[in-house]
């Protein structure tokens, strides 16, 4: 069973960046396709981007341009490059698979984002 630990997450201005990590335990890491998610306060999840086993990538249209995942599997790690950062960035990132069935989720890492 994988296990995630999310980290990278701290306060920004607006258009500033940050690197998120998912560091990954367990078997299966490199066949998963792995997603990043995020969470503001009073709202839904809601998907970010993801990356097959492949490098393939997908992005939702509030990130896409401004966000790039990628992942290394012989580190079993994703990671999230987020540039130009908005306030509507604020929220708690967390990394998982990309569809069920989903690994336990993590803590997640908070990004604030100030003008």
């Amino acid at each position: 069973q994988v296990q995630v630990v999310e980290s990278g997450g701290g306060l920004v201005q607006t258009g500033e960046s940050l690197r998120l990590s998912c560091a990954a335990s367990g078997s299966g890491f490199s066949g998963y396709t792995m997603g990043w998610y995020r969470q503001a306060p009073g709202k839904q999840r809601e998907f970010v981007a993801r990356i097959t086993s492949g490098g393939s990538t997908y992005y939702a249209d509030s990130v896409k341009g401004r966000f790039t995942i990628s992942r290394d599997n012989a580190k079993n790690t994703v990671y999230l490059q987020m540039n130009s950062l908005k306030r509507e960035d604020t929220a708690v990132y967390y990394c998982n698979r990309a569809g069920p069935p989903y690994v336990s989720w993590g803590q997640g890492t908070q990004v604030t984002v100030s003008s």
